[in-house]
């Protein structure tokens, strides 16, 4: 990895199950192998993904948290937490900043990875889901300064500081993380969603996007970061 090392213990915050995995997993992979604490937050249980005839909501997310679970074991993150907001209707609300918070003060991550909440176009061919910026918003708004407010919530658990913040998608990024060893662990865990996947095979979508990051760095493959440090000793809330 350039620039910082790689924490004792990390949460990351996304909005369905899979976006993890097809962002940041080859991060999660290399570092729970390191020796990091990994913890998911998904907030919603992705329960309107599906156009299988027949399919109702409270099936889908039955089906989508297991193969969340099983995409978390395969990649060792020790603990996976589920929101249960509703696929599609996700807000930046105080009631999720404070589910989020909630959160943190109980896993008490030393970093944060979520999305970019700004990111509205990818590409050509793609726009943002909503669910993911709010989700992106939220957990940014969640970790600072929220959780680590003593007055604020404190039904919500002891305050936290977290120490950095991993943001993906982010146009600058200044930290890359190599992620070689761990593409076909990221690839494995993405294939457990087979609600989503259905027949395609995206080994080679995901090897060419983590080529792409990397080869900037010479690495063969790369997911890349802004990271933003919030360790600043004496520093007020």
């Amino acid at each position: 990895m350039e620039g910082n090392g790689m924490p004792e213990s990390a949460m990351v915050i996304v909005a369905h199950p899979d976006d993890a995995e097809f962002t940041v997993a080859g991060t999660v992979a290399a570092w729970a192998k390191a020796g990091c604490r990994v913890t998911y937050v998904i907030c919603t249980d992705g329960n309107t993904g599906s156009h299988e005839p027949g399919m109702t909501r409270e099936k889908l997310a039955e089906i989508r948290r297991t193969e969340q679970r099983a995409a978390c074991a395969a990649l060792g993150v020790s603990q996976v937490l589920f929101l249960g907001y509703d696929d599609g209707l996700l807000q930046p609300t105080l009631d999720l900043r404070r589910d989020l918070v909630r959160a943190i003060r109980q896993v008490k991550p030393e970093a944060i990875i979520t999305w970019d909440p700004t990111t509205m176009f990818i590409g050509d061919d793609y726009i943002n889901h909503p669910d993911h910026r709010a989700a992106a918003q939220a957990a940014l708004d969640a970790t600072m300064p929220a959780s680590a407010m003593p007055l604020l919530w404190p039904e919500a658990g002891a305050p936290h500081r977290v120490l950095k913040v991993y943001v993906f998608g982010n146009d600058k990024p200044n930290v890359w993380v190599d992620v070689t060893e761990t593409i076909e662990q990221k690839i494995v865990a993405l294939k457990q969603h087979a609600s989503q996947m259905g027949d395609w095979d995206p080994t080679e979508m995901v090897k060419e996007w983590g080529a792409e990051t990397g080869q900037e760095k010479g690495l063969a493959y790369a997911e890349s970061y802004r990271v933003i440090n919030l360790e600043r000793p004496g520093a007020a809330d």
